[in-house]
C-alpha cells in the first residue's frame, strides 16, 4: 500500500528512459524508492527493461538501495551513457 507523500516529487527521465517512458518529467507521490519504481514501471511498462540498469539520483544523491522519499524533491533516472 502507498502512503502518499505530504508533497510530490518530480520525476525526471532522461534519453532512453524518458522514451521508454513516453514522458521527460512527472510528478509523483510514492513514499520510497521501492514504490515509486514499481508504480512507474505499471504505468510505464517499457520501463522495465531499461529501469534496473539506470542511476537513479535523489536531489543529486545516487541511491541503488530502497529509503523514503520524505521530503525529497527531484528524482533523476539516468540510463547508462555510450562514449565519453
Amino acid at each position: 500500500m502507498t502512503t502518499p507523500l505530504t508533497t510530490a516529487v518530480r520525476v525526471r527521465y532522461f534519453a532512453a528512459a524518458a522514451e521508454a517512458a513516453g514522458v521527460d518529467a512527472e510528478e509523483r507521490g510514492e513514499s520510497s524508492l521501492e514504490e515509486l519504481r514499481a508504480a512507474v514501471i505499471a504505468e510505464h511498462p517499457a520501463l522495465a527493461d531499461i529501469l534496473p540498469r539506470c542511476a537513479v539520483m535523489v536531489d543529486g544523491v545516487r541511491s541503488d538501495d530502497d529509503r523514503s522519499l520524505a521530503g525529497a524533491q527531484l528524482i533523476d533516472v539516468l540510463p547508462p551513457f555510450a562514449g565519453g
